[in-house]
């Protein structure tokens, strides 16, 4: 089937969106803006939110507190539910959860700003899907594009759990990966639609196996990347320095560290193999990100950087990963590649 130019493009848009989503709530982060807006999906009780204290209530913290409440015990009933009793219990036994921070105009906006980002992808998506039932209508291509709109649906309501449980830091990692399977989702969409994406990579079965495990170690990757974050947003918290985070942080960080030369290792490898062969540019670009994705790994860790290279080093990686998910789309297993 052919799409119009118009449609594929508007998929790349959006796939574009979804990846400023990561940016933005980065610099939320990053800022310590996560709490900006006590509330979801309005901030402060309003579509646009305020810019002075003043135009708030006496007692709005006590009134987003018992906002606050409610949701984490309903939440707390839903994850009960699902057999996580442990967790449902220090989000019910945390009083700390229940604190409201002072109005700062700065991270509410920073915050605001986040959503209507998120709002604009989550638009893009649906008019998208609409597009696809009334012109196209096939039935896979409807589908997974459904799928899609769903898990955007969710992740906006679990954004919601994420403010409710002030930004719990597991909730933090399951809010990140269901954005990378809406990425990976919408990568799917846009090998299906775009005829550039279609094209396939004739691979050997060694280079095959490489890209799998590049891919699944830079998955894990993320995801203790998360969860070393988490623990230095702790330690900062606590008052430690630098050189307390990484002799406290654990082993996440040394696992996240030598994954990273495991990685460079097989991908210098790869691309070495590729240049000798057939020279696909998408290996470049992944070899790329994967230098600039140590080069702020290691400023991170030993350098006192400001804090926009945390969302370089995120980005980088996301980048990385969806790169890697579009080779494994258009790659086929041949038995020899011609020199």
């Amino acid at each position: 089937m052919n799409y119009s130019k118009a449609f594929v493009r508007w998929n790349w848009i959006a796939l574009v969106f979804i990846y400023l989503i990561f940016v933005a709530g980065s610099l939320v982060r990053i800022t310590g803006s996560g709490m900006g807006c006590p509330d979801w999906p309005k901030c402060f009780g309003e579509w646009v939110p305020p810019t002075e204290e003043s135009s708030l209530p006496e007692n709005y913290k006590d009134v987003f507190s018992e906002k606050r409440a409610k949701k984490i015990d309903k939440f707390s009933y839903f994850l009960e539910s699902l057999g996580f009793r442990s967790e449902a219990k220090v989000l019910r036994t945390d009083k700390t959860l229940l604190e409201e921070e002072d109005f700062n105009w700065r991270k509410t906006w920073t915050e605001y700003l986040n959503r209507l980002v998120g709002f604009i992808a989550g638009n893009m998506l649906l008019i998208a899907f609409l597009w696809m039932l009334v012109k196209y209508r096939y039935r896979k291509l409807v589908l997974v594009a459904g799928l899609n709109l769903v898990l955007m649906a969710i992740q906006a309501w679990f954004g919601s759990i994420v403010v409710a449980t002030n930004l719990v830091p597991w909730t933090i990692t399951v809010h990140m990966f269901l954005g990378l399977l809406i990425v990976g989702i919408q990568l799917y969409i846009i090998r299906l639609v775009s005829p550039s994406q279609q094209v396939k990579m004739p691979q050997s079965q060694l280079m095959m196996v490489l890209l799998w495990i590049i891919f699944l170690i830079t998955a894990y990757q993320m995801f203790l990347g998360t969860q070393v974050r988490e623990e230095i947003d702790v330690l900062v918290k606590q008052g430690y320095s630098r050189e307390q985070w990484l002799a406290t942080v654990g082993w996440p960080f040394y696992v996240h560290r030598s994954f990273s030369w495991v990685v460079l290792v097989l991908l210098g490898w790869m691309t070495w193999t590729n240049e000798k062969t057939v020279k696909y540019k998408p290996i470049r670009w992944v070899a790329g990100l994967l230098a600039l994705e140590l080069i702020s790994g290691v400023l991170l860790a030993h350098v006192d950087m400001p804090a926009i290279v945390q969302t370089m080093h995120l980005i980088f990686a996301s980048v990385m990963f969806g790169i890697l998910t579009l080779l494994l789309f258009r790659s086929r297993l041949v038995t020899k590649i011609t020199q």
